[in-house]
């Protein structure tokens, strides 16, 4: 069978079918893929359990494999591969974490909207979330289409975002909710990325607003100045006529294009065990 894509929002978003991704991709395979990518932004794939061996070896097929936070966090790992992350709110041990553990605090970082790997260069092109474990209420992800977010803006305002670029931080997040522990050498661990507001797709061609809660600053301005500047963008980005909610199946599996779209996890807090395995891979320099 041939893949099939049926989409799940008017703008972007799409169920993929039709092939059996546990299984070693063919060339063909990997192309019609990143061709559906390149349309809708997100691909849901129902129904598709992978073993830490499976998504490695899916996710090597669209390029190098990112660390993130791992070069500078590090800690217990429950998996084999530490390009593996682990979205969860069980602890190394296998219990579920009191609400001042150090991954309830990282979990209610990704209830703000962003871009994986936003902060660094090379920053991330595709993520994978497989979910393993699914709470009986909560812990949604929504997606947010930046492209469409740039189209919407009046031509007038896209010119003179083209010409700005913000400053993004590893630790902004984390900072900004009281996570403040962490040593000089954890700060400093990954320098700050910088990226144009408005860029370029080098596949698709489509121009999209490079927003997210890891901007913290815009080049020439004050941060205050800038700051309001970025607030106002991620405002306009996650409207929800730009927004995709994916309600999790066990066995479901998301890939998503970091430079096409952004995301944020609905609080699942108190909700029951949550498990998600990511995988992120690197990608390009815009234009």
């Amino acid at each position: 069978m041939t893949i099939q894509f049926k989409p799940l929002h008017p703008l972007f978003a799409a169920e993929a079918s039709g092939i059996d991704i546990s299984r070693p991709l063919t060339p063909e395979q990997v192309r019609a893929i990143e061709a559906g990518m390149d349309r809708y932004g997100v691909l849901v794939f129902r129904g598709q359990p992978l073993d830490q061996d499976q998504q490695i070896r899916y996710a090597q097929c669209f390029g190098p494999l990112d660390l993130g936070l791992r070069k500078i966090k590090g800690g217990p790992h429950r998996f084999k591969y530490n390009e593996l992350a682990d979205i969860s709110n069980v602890k190394a041990d296998g219990e579920v974490a009191g609400r001042d553990h150090a991954k309830i605090v990282n979990n209610l970082a990704n209830q703000l909207w962003h871009s994986d790997s936003s902060f660094q260069r090379p920053r991330a092109k595709y993520s994978m979330l497989s979910a393993v474990v699914v709470p009986p209420e909560g812990g949604e992800t929504e997606y947010a289409d930046l492209r469409a977010a740039h189209d919407a803006l009046p031509p007038a305002r896209q010119r003179e975002l083209t010409k700005l670029t913000a400053k993004h931080y590893a630790l902004h997040s984390r900072l900004l909710l009281g996570d403040t522990g962490y040593t000089d050498a954890q700060r400093d661990g990954i320098p700050p990325a910088y990226w144009p507001l408005i860029q370029t797709d080098v596949r698709s061609g489509r121009r999209a607003l490079y927003v997210g809660v890891h901007a913290c600053e815009i080049v020439g301005m004050t941060v205050p100045e800038g700051r309001m500047l970025l607030l106002d963008l991620l405002e306009h980005a996650t409207q929800r006529a730009f927004v995709y909610q994916h309600h999790w199946q066990v066995g479901d599996l998301l890939l998503w294009d970091n430079r096409s779209v952004q995301h944020a996890v609905i609080p699942d807090v108190d909700k029951g065990e949550r498990i998600m395995h990511r995988v992120t891979i690197e990608g390009d320099a815009p234009r």
